[in-house]
């Protein structure tokens, strides 16, 4: 108890500490990597055409419909609420998962999970409005190695109580009910935050609005003023709670609005930051369909009724060599300005080369191997796209920023859903449909290569233009040593 006092004292180490144990146990699904098994073999015994081609597709329509509304909430309700409806949802999902016979338990499945990935912005976000300005890369850090944490050691525990002790998949999953349980107990003890980003009150608001127009867009402003802000916004808050101007009342939702659209204003303002958003919607709808839809791939070339599987070794070697990737982005010293667009182009073409091997190959081992290259170039290419993003924006742009693009990629996800995968339209077999994803990504590629090199070129022969080019597109002065 003096150790969780202690914590709770510190100011930014007990939500830290709190959300990371959350973020651990939330991804520490044993039982995700062997999802398709599960689910065509005897204990659900549902056809391969039909989860490809019919449940699937409805996790993604459901996503689609439930993030926008989601992402406005997560902000209105101060995160923890959403955080806690994750928990919830992710029990849920396994309960169904154990004790729920049926095609149409496993229709209802797909929209159950769409509110849990739908509410994972709550949970990127959440940090943000509880700590100090000092802390968030500490804090950031923190977050994601917990998740990552989960992920590879439930991936891990679920490929040897598969392969050595041959537990069935019900009881894998019966174990992932326990851990996530778990972590939805844990988020009743996260801290309610006093503030969010946009619904800050009227006046608080206003200041808030002044202080921004006062500095250039995208630049770095000062931390302290708006922590100033946010303490006079919460005892505003406290006031028109108790009088005709209530957290949700017409003047508030206005500011809102405001607020929002000079977020989005800001966060598309230059032409960097528009070809980084670019590039992380139009790769992460492909990546997305990749993940969804590999392991009918493997368990196409070698099905799992009659072959030892090893999907959770493979998705745990994803998570090292992934993770290496993109903890290596931090020591490397390059101008992303000039050669992050050719990076792109370069390493997504690697992807697409990846993505081309699990179509065509017939042997297990080397779709395995396609698919670690695959998501490691992902990995290490969000990893540079989000960190130029978020450098060179305020934190609530950031988080706006995250929400658009996730929602443009799955927009474009869900046209390829549409059209391609959905029995409604052409449900085309899995060889057929990665071969589509293969030929996305190799369009993604070109471009990027092109302008990549469009852009390393035009620098290479006259650098000062291109320098003074992006400070007029961004209105930002940018020295040098900043765009490293």
């Amino acid at each position: 108890m003096g150790y969780l006092a202690k914590l709770k004292s510190s100011g930014w180490a007990y939500p830290t500490a709190i959300l990371s144990l959350y973020g651990f146990f939330a991804n520490c699904r044993v039982a995700e990597p062997f999802l398709t098994p599960y689910l065509i073999g005897p204990n659900k015994n549902i056809s391969e055409e039909v989860v490809t081609n019919y449940l699937f597709p409805i996790w993604t329509y459901s996503y689609l419909a439930i993030l926008f509304p989601v992402f406005l909430l997560t902000d209105f309700l101060r995160y923890k609420p959403l955080i806690m409806v994750q928990g919830f949802f992710l029990v849920t999902n396994y309960v169904l998962l154990c004790f729920a016979p049926g095609l149409p338990a496993m229709t209802f499945l797909q929209v159950n999970y769409a509110v849990v990935t739908s509410t994972e912005v709550a949970y990127f976000s959440y940090i943000y409005s509880v700590i100090p300005f000092e802390n968030y890369q500490r804090a950031t850090g923190y977050l994601r190695s917990a998740m990552l944490a989960g992920y590879t050691i439930g991936a891990s525990l679920g490929q040897m109580l598969i392969s050595l002790a041959g537990v069935d998949y019900f009881y894998i999953n019966a174990i992932t009910l326990g851990i996530v349980s778990v972590a939805f107990l844990i988020s009743f003890w996260l801290p309610m935050p006093q503030r969010s980003l946009f619904f800050k009150g009227k006046r608080a608001a206003a200041v808030g609005s002044q202080s921004q127009r006062e500095a250039p867009l995208g630049a770095d402003r000062p931390e302290e003023p708006v922590t100033d802000v946010d303490e006079v916004g919460s005892g505003i808050e406290k006031i028109e709670h108790n009088g005709s101007a209530g957290w949700c009342s017409r003047e508030n939702v206005a500011t809102a609005g405001r607020l929002l659209w000079q977020s989005f204003r800001e966060s598309y303002s230059s032409r960097l930051l528009i070809c980084w958003s670019l590039w992380w919607a139009l790769a992460t709808a492909g990546y997305v369909q990749v993940f969804n839809y590999i392991q009918l791939m493997w368990d196409h070339i070698e099905p799992s009724a009659t072959s030892s599987i090893y999907n959770g070794g493979v998705e745990a070697a994803c998570s090292l060599v992934g993770a290496t990737a993109a903890f290596s982005v931090g020591h490397i010293k390059v101008k992303w300005d000039v050669w992050g667009e050719l990076a792109l182009g370069l390493f997504s073409a690697v992807g697409t080369c990846a993505v081309f091997l699990m179509a065509f190959t017939s042997s297990i081992w080397a779709c395995y191997a396609g698919y670690v290259i695959f998501k490691s170039c992902y990995m290490l290419l969000i990893t540079i796209t989000t960190f130029q993003i978020a450098s060179n924006l305020s934190m609530e742009c950031y988080a706006l920023t995250f929400g658009i693009n996730t929602f443009v990629a799955l927009c474009l996800q869900t046209i390829i859903t549409g059209i391609f995968v959905d029995e409604a339209a052409l449900g085309l077999d899995i060889v057929t449909q990665f071969t589509i994803y293969g030929s996305y990504y190799a369009a993604i590629s070109v471009l990027f290569l092109i302008r990549g090199t469009y852009t390393a070129c035009v620098n290479h022969c006259n650098p000062e233009r291109t320098k003074t080019k992006e400070q007029e597109s961004s209105g930002v002065e940018v020295t040098s040593a900043e765009r490293l």
